[in-house]
């Protein structure tokens, strides 16, 4: 099934049904046995890991958190670029996608209650390559930047809790 197939069939499922818009994604995580910080986790039918480097206590078997975070707005990125261009007609030969992000680990550790733990910036570079005008390209960049999930999820607050069993 082509994006714009796939576009059209859920415009078609939740203009039936307003309900049919509702997704929910759940992911486990897990402490390796033997590890101080490498987890496994499990999203659907998939598996991957998750570890610090060893400057920061880990073993280096995986990227860590933050860096899954940058993947997961790089990757959010990419896709939302296709799924846009196909909705407005635009060709894209290629898309790639960097994501940088800081962070002062003064946050992180507690050494200082001023500095949040978090990214203090994140900077996302996105290379298009196709042939149409610029002007196409500056107009599916603002589609993306308002529809992207993960971009939304680190521009705005987000209502997360935490319940400890």
């Amino acid at each position: 099934m082509s994006l714009t197939e796939v576009i059209d069939a859920t415009k078609e499922a939740v203009t039936r049904d307003a309900g049919a818009a509702a997704a929910h994604f759940s992911v486990t995580h897990e402490l390796r046995a033997g590890t101080r910080t490498a987890v496994d986790v499990r999203a659907r039918g998939h598996a991957f890991g998750v570890d610090e480097p060893a400057t920061l206590g880990g073993t280096d078997s995986a990227a860590n958190p933050v860096e899954y975070a940058l993947a997961a707005l790089g990757s959010c990125q990419v896709i939302t670029y296709q799924f846009w261009a196909a909705k407005l007609g635009i060709p894209i030969d290629s898309i790639t996608v960097t994501v940088d992000g800081d962070i002062d680990l003064h946050g992180f550790f507690g050494f200082t209650d001023s500095t949040r733990p978090g990214f203090s910036d994140i900077q996302v570079r996105v290379e298009l390559n196709g042939p149409a005008e610029a002007q196409r390209y500056e107009e599916l960049r603002r589609q993306v930047d308002e529809h992207c999930p993960v971009l939304d999820l680190t521009r705005n607050p987000t209502p997360v809790t935490t319940t400890l069993a």
